[in-house]
């Protein structure tokens, strides 16, 4: 895995015309041995004579030991030292019996001098090549080492793994996918070393920290050191002098920790030293040299195996350390806080107050946790209770958030912090017990308020819910007065901002929900403290702004911005599953539903213990399998997502019903998913979501329904078509998306395949690969009924695009498709392939004639001219087996 460059440079350097051997060296685990063992073994043996020597400790000490493999036991006596060797040369010549001899030393840095010695005249032989692997830090034999010195074979360095091959080793070893936030963990923690990887990954399967959700392997971070794992690291760090154990140990417990601090508390010989055995690595960082481990499991072990007294000094020390020299970097403050709770020395609850505040800023969920359960321990009175009831709500503890809440509801001193106090219960309450009855209590209490500061809040709170709730003008009326009360806290404003901006994206007024959220943006240094949940309100209105417009590139730049980066790392849940959701559907447009699909279990996985979106995950997930042509996975999905659906989140419906369209579709009920969808686009025109009323009209294109009547009856007394409705929405909704989507339905509607092929060129131009396969192959229809010459570059096109595709089984592309036999299939595919007539024939025991019949019945069904057009054309269908030909 990931090793096809270096096997190939191994090949080359036994097979080619130069014959020069090859060394890899790295460090151990990253798969030296591995690599020469694949590429010794794929030699002929007919051309190759070949040994692999296995060096080791044991052998090192005895002269030829690490060639007993290949030397016969019985040396001949009284021969000089120099004999032996041309004798072993001549042993080696004998048994190859004329052909090349390869010589391969794993380990080769474990050699003892005589056999060193022979590598290195084996090397300079005529028809003989050396290759092998050293380990990084170790002494190599002289003679090992003039092997490419002297130019007798090259030297690289194996690299670790990158990420991607990382991901697919993860995927060999558990035999299934992983979800990317725990592949890009593990990949980190092994540091691309493929020993260290299974290792850990048999660790945590051992101890159910890596379990499979919904067929998506997850691991939740926690990491069980396993005896062989804790005695791997410990080879690899090797025996310490106490100096040099008391640096790997500081930074082991302070990582990343500055040089000048760590010079104040060791030797700075013995921080040299760890540097120079590969212990540690100093970096910049601004303007500040930083320490950190070499490697991530060092730090995992050195903790482990410390003392707890010890620990805690440790700990204590790094502490005070930096609040000598002032807590100087925004950071600092979340160290020195982290260090005091862990060494017990930390009295002061405004300390880590302020510490916890910012480790929720920064979306990290576990530490805000400990941090502010410390701050209440420590008499951080309600302050501190509001603070850890909010991390423990986005850590899915709602109740015990709760208990947390009403342990000092007789506490609360004033207004300000009443009106904090009611709206954290209530988002306690709503989202996390899914408790609709919250709203109105919340408005009741926080009425009688007369702070015009804390009415706007307690405003913004009940405007969010009832958005959600899809009480859509009293949330409205109520932000806008939030926004114009000049008194609202920087976080309240900004609240009421999003809710603004979430229904006028799904009003089509993409335009001014995109301001919206930037002014909220702006903002961002004024409201994060106090409210970094915000976040998500912030992501919800522009993931469905962008998702509404079709902009894939802003999708994929919001997926990959900070906050994705910092929920995943900090555990927040409901920002990485949401932004999962998010990655699955750009995926899905582009027809990759492999991407889609997986991203959409893993945020099912991610959201499993949460009510927010978990539904919406789950619907994301029946439009993936749908897109496969999966209908039990996709029936499965729905069901899941009507189970988990919260009805405190109705604002998410027309996405659930959506994809129960879709599901409907794939399952076989066309006219089901139709009734469904016309229903879905009468009611989101009623309650004035013509954003997403566009995106189901297209459902509705997709299913070959442009032409169908939609909406009231008008005053002609008829109704409006599909395609007639999107046009008009194309006047109302922003963006480029809703009038290319009104040109695919005129043109499904008038039965124009030029059109259709045009309306297919600009949503690829889009990156809307699907749609533009779907407008394609309605062409191709067109195009094969009429008979045109213009079917079989069109077909092309189809296949082009499909090409493109992962497994895409959309109503859309199969409407119509022709029904081609076993046989005809067989005979089809054959011919695609160049094979002739007469071969087909005594491939399949036909007659040449009868192989020529089924082609010209293939021809006629397919509307292709020959065989030219032929392979483009079983791209574009579903065999009779239910694969497809590309």
């Amino acid at each position: 895995m990931g090793r096809t460059e270096e096997l190939d440079r191994l090949t080359s350097a036994v097979t080619g015309v130069q014959g020069r051997g090859v060394f890899f060296s790295g460090s151990a685990g990253i798969g030296k041995s591995r690599l020469l063992r694949e590429g010794v073994a794929a030699l002929p043996e007919g051309e190759y004579a070949s040994w692999t020597i296995a060096a080791s400790a044991t052998t090192a000490a005895l002269p030829f030991g690490g060639l007993v493999q290949v030397l016969p036991a019985e040396q001949p006596q009284g021969l000089s030292p120099a004999g032996i060797l041309r004798w072993a040369v001549d042993v080696l010549q004998q048994q190859a019996a004329g052909r090349r001899i390869v010589l391969a030393v794993d380990d080769a840095h474990l050699l003892d001098p005589p056999s060193a010695a022979l590598v290195h005249l084996v090397a300079r032989v005529d028809n003989s090549v050396v290759v092998g692997t050293l380990r990084d830090g170790e002494q190599v034999p002289l003679p090992i080492r003039a092997l490419w010195t002297d130019g007798l074979v090259d030297h690289a360095v194996l690299p670790p793994l990158p990420p991607a091959d990382t991901t697919g080793l993860l995927h060999a070893i558990l035999d299934g996918p992983v979800d990317d936030g725990s592949a890009d963990r593990l990949g980190r923690l092994s540091a691309g070393n493929p020993l260290l990887l299974r290792e850990l990954v048999e660790a945590a399967r051992s101890s159910g920290e890596l379990a499979s959700t919904y067929g998506l392997w997850t691991w939740t971070g926690v990491l069980e050191l396993a005896p062989s794992l804790t005695d791997l690291i410990d080879t690899r760090i090797g025996r310490l002098t106490p100096g040099v154990r008391a640096v790997v140990e500081l930074v082991a417990f302070g990582e990343p920790l500055g040089l000048h601090l760590l010079q104040q508390a060791v030797d700075p010989v013995d921080v040299e030293t760890a540097e120079e055995r590969g212990l540690v690595a100093v970096a910049h960082s601004d303007r500040r040299l930083n320490v950190r481990l070499a490697h991530p499991l060092y730090g995992e072990v050195m903790r482990r195996q410390c003392p707890v007294s010890r620990t805690r000094r440790l700990q204590a020390q790094l502490a005070e350390l930096l609040e000598s020299v002032g807590k100087r970097r925004r950071d600092d403050l979340l160290k020195v806080a982290g260090w005091r709770l862990a060494s017990g020395t930390a009295q002061d609850p405004a300390m880590l107050l302020g510490a916890a505040g910012q480790a929720f800023a920064r979306y990290d969920v576990p530490l805000a946790t400990r941090l502010a359960r410390a701050a209440l321990d420590a008499g951080g009175g309600i302050d501190a209770a509001e603070l850890l009831a909010t991390i423990l709500m986005f850590a899915d503890r709602p109740t015990e958030a709760l208990g947390v809440l009403d342990a000092v509801a007789a506490d609360i001193p004033d207004n300000q912090r009443l009106a904090r106090w009611l709206t954290v219960r209530a988002m306690v309450s709503y989202w996390g017990l899914s408790r609709e009855s919250t709203v109105e209590e919340m408005a009741r209490r926080g009425g009688k308020l007369t702070d015009s500061a804390d009415l706007a809040r307690i405003r913004a709170f009940e405007a969010i819910m009832r958005l959600h709730r899809l009480d859509t003008t009293a949330a409205l009326r109520l932000a806008q007065g939030v926004l114009d009360r000049p008194a609202a806290s920087a976080a309240a404003r900004e609240l009421a901002r999003c809710t603004v901006a979430h229904l006028q994206a799904m009003q089509g007024q993409l335009h001014r929900s995109a301001v919206a959220v930037d002014l909220v943006q702006a903002e961002v240094a004024n409201w994060r403290a106090d409210m970094p949940y915000l976040q998500l309100a912030v992501e919800l209105a522009r993931g469905t702004r962008l998702t509404l417009a079709g902009d894939l590139a802003g999708i994929d730049a919001l997926v990959a911005d900070e906050f994705a980066d910092l929920a995943d790392a900090g555990d927040f849940r409901l920002g990485s599953g949401y932004l999962g959701i998010l990655a699955a559907y750009a995926a899905r447009l582009r027809g990759r539903s492999d991407a889609a699909l997986r991203a959409a279990l893993g945020a099912c996985a991610v959201l499993a213990t949460s009510r927010v979106y978990a539904g919406l995950a789950q619907a994301e997930r029946a439009q993936a399998a749908a897109l496969r042509g999966d209908a039990g996975q996709a029936a499965e999905a729905m069901a899941e997502a009507d189970r988990t659906h919260a009805p405190g989140m109705a604002v998410l419906y027309p996405w659930l019903e959506q994809a129960r369209g879709a599901t409907l579709a794939v399952g076989g009920d066309l006219s089901g998913a139709v009734d469904h969808l016309t229903g879905l686009a009468d009611r989101l025109r009623a309650d004035g979501f013509a954003g997403h009323e566009t995106l189901v009209l297209h459902d509705l294109v997709r299913l070959d329904r442009a032409s169908a009547p939609v909406g009231p009856i008008c005053s002609d007394g008829g109704r409006r078509t599909v395609a007639q409705r999107l046009t008009e929405l194309s006047d109302r909704v922003d963006g480029a998306l809703p009038p290319l989507l009104a040109r695919h339905a005129r043109a499904a509607a008038q039965g124009s395949p030029d059109e259709l092929l045009t309306v297919a060129d600009d949503l690829d131009g889009r990156g809307l690969t699907l749609p533009a396969a779907e407008a394609t192959a309605a062409a191709v229809r067109l195009l094969r009924r009429r008979r045109s010459a213009a079917a079989g570059p069109a077909r092309e096109r189809l296949a082009a695009l499909l090409g493109r595709c992962d497994v895409v089984r959309t109503p859309a592309l199969q409407l119509d498709a022709p029904n081609l036999s076993t046989r005809e299939w067989q005979v089809a595919r054959l011919a695609a392939d160049g094979v002739t007539s007469r071969a087909i024939a005594q491939q399949l025991f036909l007659s040449a004639r009868t192989v020529e019949n089924h082609l010209q019945r293939v021809y006629s069904k397919l509307g292709v001219a020959g065989r030219a057009e032929l392979l483009a054309a079983l791209r574009t269908i579903p065999g009779p087996d239910g694969t497809d030909a590309h």
